[in-house]
C-alpha cells in the first residue's frame, strides 16, 4: 500500500494545486474540504497509509488547531505541515506547540513545499527508526513498528500477532534475508513475554564441539578448558524468548537434548549431577527445506513436529514489491543520518528501477544497495545512476555509469596498451593533463598542484570540501598551497 499525504483545505482550487504537487512527487493523495472530514479519514480504512498532513490553519467549522491538537493525540500519528494566508510568528509558533513540523505561507511554491514535504518524512522516518531501535532493545518492538505494507505480509502479520497470544512454539521459514529475527522480536513484543530477556543463537555459526556447552551451558571442570562455570543461551532466556535461527544446521546430538528442553521443560549443563527446571518460550527459523532435511536424515522427525506446530512463513521480496518503496526511503533515512550524508530523497526513476528487480537477496540485499547508493551520493537525491549493478539486470532501464570517461586520442605504446594524454573529470572535455607535449609523462608534483587549482574551481574557494574532496586535512591543504605559490579564492 503506498503512502498517502492528507490534504486539507476549504478552497477546492488550493486542494487541486497541492494535489498535483504531491502527485508529481510520488506521492498518493487524499483530500478533504473540513476539519471533520480530515478526522474521518484519519480515523478510517487509510489510517496507517497517511504518511503526512497538509493542513490549512483557516477554515470554517472545526478551524485547523483543532485539528491538529486532535491528530496529536492518536497513536502513530502522521507529520503535520500548516499552511494559512495569513502569516504571523504567532500563528507559528502556536502550530509547532501543538505538533506541526513546519509552516509554510500560502500562495507557496512548489520547491518549497517539496523541501517542506521532503524535510517532514525524512525526520518521521529517523524518529520511527530511533523508536525501532529502542524497542528492540527494550524487547517491545511490535509488528506495528515493521515495514510490512504489502498485502502479502498482512498474513504473516496476522499469523504473529495470535502466535503472540500463547506460548506456542514457532517455525518461522523463508529465505536468508526476508527477515525472520524481526518476526520473532515482533511476537515476543506483542506477548505476555515482552520486556523479558529475547536470546538469539545462529544454530549455524556454532562449532559443533561447542554446541552443548553453549546452548545449556557446563560446570567447571567438566571438560578440558572449562576452567569456569558457563550459563547457556536456555537460561539467559528464562523468563523470556529463546529464538533458534537456522535451526536445520543443529547436530543430531544436541537436537535430543533440545527434544528434552521442549518436552519437560529441563535442561542438562554438561557435566551438572541434576537437570535446570527453564521457563522459555522457543521461536525457531530456517531457511532450508525442514521436510526434505528430515527425510534425508539430517534432523529428527520428532523434534520437527515438536518445532512445527505453528509454522509461518515469509514470503520474499520479489513476491512483496510493493514494500520495495518504503524500505528503500526508511534505508535511506537511516544511513543518511549514520553517515552524516545531505541525501533526503530518492527519484521516482529510482523507486521504478528498484520495484521491477527480483531481489535474490531479499531485504538485505536492499539494505545494502541502499548503504552504497548513499555513500556514494554527492547529490541531495539517489538517483537509477547510483544503483548500476540494479540497472544491468532491469531490462528497459539505460542509466548514466558513474565512471569518469577518457577522453579520446590516446598515445599508442606498443601493440596493446594506450595511455591518455589527460585525466578527465566529469563528462566534457575538463582535466588534468598527463603528459607533456613532447611526450614525457609528467611530475606527480606539477599534477597535484594542477588537482588542488582544479578543486579550488570546483568548489569554488570552500577550503574545507577542497580538503574532503581531496582526502587531506585543512593544515595539509594550505601547506601545499603555499608549497605550489596558489592563493586561496575568497568565499
Amino acid at each position: 500500500m503506498a503512502k498517502l499525504v492528507l490534504i486539507i483545505d476549504n478552497d477546492p482550487a488550493q486542494r487541486r494545486i497541492l494535489d498535483e504537487i504531491v502527485k508529481r512527487l510520488g506521492y498518493g493523495t487524499r483530500t478533504a474540504q473540513s476539519g471533520e472530514q480530515a478526522l474521518q479519514i484519519i480515523n478510517g480504512s487509510d489510517q496507517g497509509a497517511i504518511a503526512l498532513v497538509l493542513l490549512d490553519l483557516v477554515m470554517p467549522g472545526m478551524d485547523g488547531m483543532e485539528v491538529l491538537n486532535r491528530i496529536a493525540l492518536l497513536p502513530g500519528s502522521p507529520p503535520v505541515i500548516v499552511q494559512t494566508a495569513h502569516g504571523s510568528i504567532d500563528a507559528a509558533i502556536a502550530a509547532t506547540r501543538a505538533g506541526a513540523v513546519d509552516f509554510v505561507v500560502k500562495p507557496t511554491s512548489a520547491e518549497r513545499l517539496e523541501v517542506s514535504i521532503k524535510s517532514a518524512l525524512k525526520i518521521e522516518a529517523l524518529q520511527g527508526e530511533i523508536s525501532r531501535i529502542k524497542k528492540k532493545a527494550e524487547g517491545i518492538l511490535n509488528f506495528s513498528d515493521l515495514v510490512l505494507r504489502a498485502d502479502a505480509m498482512q498474513r504473516v502479520v496476522a499469523l504473529g500477532r495470535r502466535a503472540a497470544a500463547s506460548s506456542i512454539p514457532v517455525l518461522i521459514e523463508g529465505e536468508s534475508g526476508v527477515g525472520k529475527e524481526l518476526i520473532a522480536r515482533a511476537i515476543q513484543g506483542e506477548s505476555e513475554r515482552r520486556s523479558r530477556p529475547f536470546v538469539v543463537v545462529n544454530c549455524g555459526a556454532i562449532p559443533e564441539n561447542l554446541v552443548e556447552s553453549i546452548l545449556f551451558g557446563h560446570e567447571k571442570g567438566s571438560f578440558t578448558g572449562a576452567v569456569d562455570k558457563r550459563v547457556g543461551k536456555f537460561q539467559e532466556a528464562d523468563g523470556g524468548t529463546l529464538f533458534l535461527d537456522e535451526i536445520g544446521e543443529l547436530p543430531l546430538d544436541a537436537q535430543v537434548k533440545l527434544l528434552r528442553a521442549l518436552h519437560d521443560g529441563e535442561i542438562d549443563p554438561v557435566g551438572a549431577k541434576r537437570p535446570i527446571r527453564v521457563n522459555f518460550r522457543l521461536i525457531s527459523a530456517s531457511n532450508r527445506d525442514m521436510i526434505q532435511l528430515v527425510k534425508d536424515g539430517k534432523f529428527r522427525e520428532d523434534l520437527y513436529y515438536r518445532l512445527n506446530v505453528f509454522p509461518i512463513w515469509v514470503p520474499p521480496l520479489r513476491d512483496r514489491l510493493d514494500d520495495v518503496t518504503e524500505l528503500a526511503r526508511h534505508f535511506l533515512a537511516r544511513f543518511a543520518a549514520e553517515e552524516g550524508r545531505r541525501v533526503n530523497a530518492i527519484s521516482g526513476q529510482a523507486l521504478d528501477l528498484l520495484a521491477r528487480y527480483s531481489w535474490p537477496g531479499n531485504v538485505r540485499q536492499l539494505e545494502n544497495a541502499m548503504f552504497r547508493a548513499v555513500v556514494l551520493s554527492d547529490g541531495y537525491e539517489l538517483t537509477a545512476s547510483e544503483f548500476p549493478q540494479i540497472a544491468a539486470q532491469v531490462g528497459g532501464v539505460s542509466v548514466a555509469a558513474p565512471t569518469t570517461k577518457l577522453p579520446a586520442g590516446p598515445v599508442m605504446l606498443g601493440a596493446e596498451r594506450t595511455v591518455p594524454h589527460t585525466i578527465a573529470v566529469g563528462n566534457g572535455g575538463l582535466g588534468i593533463q598527463a603528459i607533456t607535449d613532447q611526450g614525457e609523462i609528467r611530475s606527480l608534483e606539477a599534477m597535484e598542484a594542477d588537482m588542488i587549482r582544479l578543486a579550488l574551481g570546483r568548489y569554488r574557494g570552500h577550503m574545507t570540501e577542497v580538503a574532503r574532496r581531496l582526502g587531506i586535512g585543512r593544515s595539509t591543504l594550505y601547506r601545499k598551497m603555499r608549497e605550489f605559490g596558489l592563493a586561496a579564492r575568497p568565499t
